[in-house]
């Protein structure tokens, strides 16, 4: 009797040893599943999360175009067909996939280790940007390299390579994160140098994202709580004082404040308050793909920064929740998997997805806020969805990285149930 009794606890202490050795992750959805009984189709990768980036690219390709199809008949753009816009849009999302499609095959161990050079390289494109007959300036701001046909700008690989080279630091700083000076200082002075660099360009808007981007990355990565606030209250200063410094945007802010007033409807605040009327004429579902008056050369650049605002004006209210839950949802999502990737011990991976679901959450807020009149004018495209081909190319990078943290994510599940 006693054998028999022996032999059913065996099986039943394997069983209960077994499900010890589980990790509960985050899959989808609500729950946590257990790698033990994850089923396989589960563990491919996140289907949902590319399809989300589908739609979100394909909706902008088609607000792209309706927003610049009337462009050719201001004589600045004469000489372009009313396609030209959409077409290299077209074009630069198809390059952004071959680039993602590269960047998926890399391994996260190997951006780890090349971090540091890709953040050196970030550096050196972002001074060559300021050289003479290298730079390509723009309505004044000098951001852009051309590469033939083409132009690519600096700022937004700074934002990958910054990204990279702060979890990488919090990894091998995570001995001495409670000091102040070994900890936090040397990368506060890398992302100084990067913000100098930009603000010589200038582009206030990019270096604001890549500080939000070192900041999270270094709350996510266990940072003293009150040193975290104390480099928080530094940067707020840092930025009210360049604000103040700078006339032009002191006015923004008063633009921002007013934008209808007899002094500022016609200037700084010319391009907010068209982007409110466009909003106000959408009101609730909108006045149709394609009959925006606001795109008409009354709202500037209404296929980049203020894309929203068409949104706003040709879906309504009903478009703007719709982007407003993607982007929710998207952010969410990234998060998620970035957490996954810390309960599997993969530090790195986790805070690189979590910082690059900050970023693209962060930048869609700043342009949604701007767009509906809650945050001053500043410089900053949708992501997935504005015109812009070096943003879009980073964005679809950084998609690509967190899926390659997704599956090694599943491997690593894979090889723990195997």
């Amino acid at each position: 009797m006693s054998a028999v009794m022996d032999g059913a606890a065996k099986p039943a202490r394997k069983r209960r040893s077994q499900r010890a050795d589980d990790l509960p992750v985050r899959i989808g959805g609500l729950e946590y599943a257990r790698t033990a009984s994850t089923p396989s189709r589960v563990l491919g990768f996140d289907q949902s999360l590319i399809w989300v980036c589908v739609a979100l690219l394909a909706w902008g390709l088609v607000m792209v175009y309706s927003a610049s199809i009337a462009l050719p008949d201001n004589p600045r753009f004469a000489r372009y067909s009313p396609t030209f816009f959409a077409m290299r849009h077209a074009l630069w999302i198809g390059l952004s996939f071959a680039a993602a499609l590269l960047a998926f095959q890399v391994r996260m161990d190997w951006w780890e280790k090349m971090a540091p050079w890709l953040f050196v390289l970030s550096l050196a494109l972002l001074i060559a940007v300021l050289l003479p007959h290298v730079g390509t300036v723009v309505n004044g701001a000098r951001r852009w390299i051309s590469l033939g046909p083409i132009n690519f700008q600096p700022s937004e690989l700074a934002k990958i390579a910054v990204l990279l080279y702060a979890a990488d630091y919090m990894v091998r700083k995570m001995d001495v994160k409670e000091r102040f000076f070994r900890a936090v200082l040397p990368m506060g002075v890398a992302v100084g140098v990067v913000g100098l660099l930009l603000l010589a360009q200038p582009d206030m808007g990019a270096f604001l994202v890549i500080a939000v981007i070192a900041m999270g990355i270094l709350f996510l990565g266990g940072v003293n709580a009150r040193m975290f606030f104390l480099i928080a209250l530094v940067l707020a200063v840092a930025f009210a004082m360049m604000i103040w410094a700078s006339p032009w945007r002191r006015e923004r802010i008063f633009a921002y404040l007013d934008p209808f007033s007899e002094d500022h409807a016609l200037g700084k605040g010319y391009q907010l308050s068209h982007a409110l009327i466009a909003i106000g004429r959408g009101e609730i579902f909108g006045v149709g793909l394609g009959g925006s008056i606001e795109k008409l050369h009354w709202l500037p650049e209404a296929h980049t920064d203020f894309l929203t605002a068409i949104i706003g004006e040709e879906f309504g209210l009903v478009g703007i929740v719709c982007v407003i839950f993607l982007f929710m949802w998207l952010t969410r999502r990234i998060m998620h998997i970035g957490r996954q990737a810390i309960a599997l011990d993969r530090v790195f991976s986790g805070l690189v997805a979590q910082g690059i679901g900050l970023w693209l959450g962060f930048q869609a807020f700043i342009n949604i806020g701007v767009n509906l009149g809650a945050l001053p004018t500043k410089g900053l495209t949708l992501p997935f969805m504005s015109y812009g081909g070096s943003a879009i190319m980073a964005n679809l990078v950084a998609i690509a990285i967190v899926l390659r943290v997704d599956v090694e994510n599943r491997q690593l599940m894979r090889g723990r149930r195997a």
